[in-house]
């Protein structure tokens, strides 16, 4: 009997500019897209309610793609700002910044080239809503820096991460109505829920690290505060689907966001990291529910 000899195959090296986009990808977390995902539901929402159904083309287009661009900009000054402090979290000590694979100079230049091209898009709008982008890359560029100083960066997270709702009716509609305040309000309430699940699951390290957040502020009662916090959640969509005449598809679909957000109790009852973690994700078919309800309610009506 014969044997062939196998020899362990020699690794082929990455070429250098492979490995520098693939740490910027990392760095922007393109291979995370959970964050565009809350981004553009509810940008999606404004969008629709704002046009009455289907936006025009090149609006959707500039929003949408806004939201990668910005979504992208907003994690990498929020990983420069947090340089000091992911290398001590079980979750964050592999980024590219943590662990030193990309410069603070290289991060702060990728942050500028999103962000000038996000603006080169929005200058395709009308003048409001370039104008609204200024607040919009203020929230952006100073929310890393709440953990240091309030126990609410979650907040101001939904402040920024809302504040395409306020463009997107500057955008068609050329103003920003009463409807459009009450659609930020919802969505700064919602993303104060689904990050505080995030923050549940960084709790110890950020106590640790000095960090503050909504899951440490809230404590043993945490539970509690998200029950308080996604009923005015659910409050604010419904006085906005009642403000906008919305029809029988919209309140199934709210509904059926509801039967979701009381799933994510049920398996982050015990606060366990993973099952909290599991329940931050899932926030992203609550934002497809209530999205769902909205089109659905167009396209009811003929104006899909």
């Amino acid at each position: 009997m014969s044997y062939e000899r196998y020899e362990t195959p020699v690794p082929v090296p990455v070429p250098r500019w492979r490995e520098r986009l693939g740490q910027y990808w990392k760095l922007v977390r393109g291979d995370r897209p959970i964050g565009s995902l809350l981004l553009l539901w509810p940008t999606w929402w404004a969008l629709w309610l704002a046009a009455g159904g289907m936006p025009p083309w090149w609006t959707l287009f500039v929003f949408t793609a806004g939201v990668w661009l910005t979504r992208s900009a907003g994690c990498v000054i929020n990983d420069y700002a947090d340089r000091w402090l992911d290398g001590k979290v079980e979750r964050t000590k592999e980024r590219p910044l943590a662990t030193g694979a990309v410069s603070g100079r290289e991060a702060l230049a990728v942050f500028a080239v999103l962000m000038l091209a996000a603006f080169a898009l929005v200058l395709t709008l009308n003048r409001l809503t370039v104008w609204l982008s200024f607040a919009g890359l203020f929230l952006a560029a100073t929310y890393p820096y709440l953990k240091r100083y309030t126990y609410l960066p979650q907040v101001y997270l939904g402040m920024a991460f809302g504040w395409g709702i306020p463009m997107a009716f500057a955008a068609v509609q050329g103003e920003v109505p009463a409807l459009a305040w009450l659609l930020y309000c919802a969505n700064i309430l919602w993303a104060t829920a689904y990050d505080t699940w995030y923050a549940m699951v960084d709790r110890e390290d950020d106590i640790r690290a000095g960090s503050k957040s909504t899951a440490i502020l809230f404590g043993d009662l945490d539970l509690v505060a998200q029950g308080v916090l996604y009923a005015l959640v659910f409050l604010a969509l419904a006085l906005a689907g009642r403000s906008a005449q919305l029809g029988a598809a919209y309140w199934a679909g709210l509904a059926l966001a509801l039967a979701l957000v009381v799933w994510e109790f049920r398996i982050a009852r015990g606060r366990e990291r993973g099952p909290c973690f599991r329940a931050f994700l899932h926030n992203n078919w609550v934002g497809a529910a209530v999205f769902a309800g909205i089109a659905g309610h167009y396209l009811l009506a003929g104006r899909g």
